[in-house]
């Protein structure tokens, strides 16, 4: 039986919420209900509608028709304020701290105690933000500065900064898709600090993992509507991803048989001082290669040293049997390597710029032979790859920051692919995507791999290793410590190489 009965009052709930910006309905009649002492999850795909729910309860927006709900009671929030004095607060996956300021004066920014000669009582200020970290069960010293804080430490103190405005709600928007696995379970255990001391919890991730671990409920939303508001009880990851996305999806990981070919890519003792040593590894034609390992272990350092962004030390690498030189990407490209980055908005794509440029990017010494863009052809090229990726986009001259995570990063593998790579190095191919796009992503690859195409795939989701990977290559602190083929590979094995306690499959 739900703990949520029939009696209880909901400290803040949407009834019947609609919205709409122009056509489109991004809010189709919306009911969700958080309890005190319950963590509710909220799924979706990208674009389901969960931002546009969330922002309504958050006073950003106001609800073309519904009602928001406080402790039973209809409410009106003119502005993030309202709703902050009404106790909900919001915890985004980027916090939005002063870093020159300490963790204390952050915490109680504009409401610093003040002493008989109204100057700031430092002493009442640092024992007031001690003591909201005392209830988190959590040890940050209150007068250190932010910056130089991880992440997690930072969302923590954006937790303690809602505890001190009473907040009685909190939202908790992706918290931890920067997070390492550590850092995931100490933010679970201040969660589940929250929920017993009586706070409302809006858990939302893609990370069905997390959901079962940490949330009593959920609310699942599907092009703008909630498909399912229930218990976690009894709940498998089919039934999240079928109310996700509409459909069932047989294979997250939708191998296609491809035949491994010759290599096209040989790496020989690779080493950057510090950083990772004697790595040496080959890619064939056709395969897919995983690259697995902790955070740290240098997978990704060894991606963009074979790309030429980073200089080796020591060792090189061959595309075809043809020497690369070292800290060229240009040369790179020529030999035929396309790089998808581990952070597309920041290192795969131009913001700022159209969906046709950047698809097309790679390509504009043959758009461009006299320096002028012929806008026809790159609108043909562009939309040629947009129809072969199934990428969805209103208009391809619409900033490429209007698409979704996983439609951008089909764009970024647009780009490399206009290129007619031999070797595709992908890093994190399905970070912060949702499981629909993802499995749309994972089909791609592995059709790119049936074709010829040797991939280089680097992971730190296990279950896309596994899933995905014809050999699996594991590095832990700069080294190679383990090789597996596709039937040899399991969860222990690389997990222990990962964490260096064995060395498997390797040449002595």
């Amino acid at each position: 039986m739900s703990k949520e009965t029939e009696t209880a009052v909901p400290r803040l709930a949407l009834r019947n919420a609609s919205k709409s910006f122009g056509a489109v309905h991004a809010l189709r009649d919306a009911s969700l209900e958080l309890y005190g002492g319950h963590v509710r999850a909220l799924l979706g795909e990208n674009g389901a509608g969960k931002s546009t729910l969330v922002k309504t309860l958050a006073g950003v927006y106001r609800p073309d028709a519904g009602t928001v709900l406080v402790d039973g009671e209809p409410v009106s929030f003119h502005g993030p304020i309202d709703a902050r004095d009404a106790g909900i607060a919001i915890i985004y996956q980027e916090p939005t701290l002063f870093p020159d300021l300490s963790v204390a004066e952050n915490v109680f920014m504009g409401r610093q105690p003040l002493s008989a000669g109204k100057r700031i009582d430092k002493k009442d200020l640092h024992d007031k933000t001690a003591e909201l970290f005392r209830q988190l069960g959590v040890a940050i010293e209150p007068e250190r500065p932010v910056r130089g804080l991880s992440i997690a430490d930072q969302q923590l103190v954006e937790i303690a900064k809602a505890l001190s405005f009473e907040a009685r709600v909190l939202i908790m928007d992706e918290p931890t898709a920067a997070l390492s696995g550590t850092e995931v379970e100490r933010l679970f255990r201040v969660t589940r600090t929250l929920r017993e001391q009586g706070a409302a919890v809006m858990f939302i991730s893609h990370r069905l993992e997390e959901i079962f671990a940490i949330c009593d409920h959920v609310t699942v939303m599907r092009d703008g509507a909630v498909t399912y508001n229930g218990d976690l009880e009894g709940k498998t990851n089919d039934d999240l991803v079928r109310w996700m996305v509409g459909r069932d999806i047989d294979q997250l990981f939708p191998k296609v048989e491809s035949e491994i070919g010759k290599p096209v890519l040989r790496v020989e003792r690779l080493t950057r001082e510090g950083v990772f040593f004697d790595v040496s590894f080959e890619v064939k034609a056709g395969e897919i290669v995983a690259l697995a390992g902790l955070v740290g272990a240098g997978r990704s350092e060894v991606a963009r040293t074979i790309f030429g962004i980073d200089r080796a030390d020591g060792g090189h690498a061959e595309i075809n049997g043809r020497r690369l030189p070292n800290h060229k990407p240009t040369a790179a490209m020529r030999a035929g390597i396309g790089f998808v980055p581990e952070d597309r908005r920041q290192q795969g794509l131009v913001m700022d710029l159209s969906i046709a440029r950047n698809a097309t990017m790679t390509r504009m010494r043959s758009l461009a032979p006299a320096g002028i863009i012929r806008a026809a052809r790159e609108k043909a090229l562009a939309s040629e790859w947009a129809t072969r990726l199934q990428l969805k986009y209103h208009r391809l001259d619409d900033h490429v920051g209007t698409l979704s995570g996983g439609n951008q990063q089909k764009v970024v593998l647009a780009k490399w692919l206009a290129t007619q790579p031999r070797l595709l190095i992908i890093d994190e191919p399905t970070r912060g995507i949702d499981v629909g796009t993802k499995a749309e992503v994972h089909r791609l690859i592995s059709e790119l791999a049936s074709r010829g195409l040797a991939v280089l795939m680097i992971s730190s989701e296990l279950p896309e290793v596994l899933g995905m990977a014809d050999r699996v290559l594991v590095m832990h602190e700069g080294r190679l410590t383990g090789e597996f083929s596709r039937e040899e590979a399991d969860e222990e094995r690389v997990m222990r190489a990962a964490t260096g306690q064995t060395k498997e499959g390797l040449a002595a």
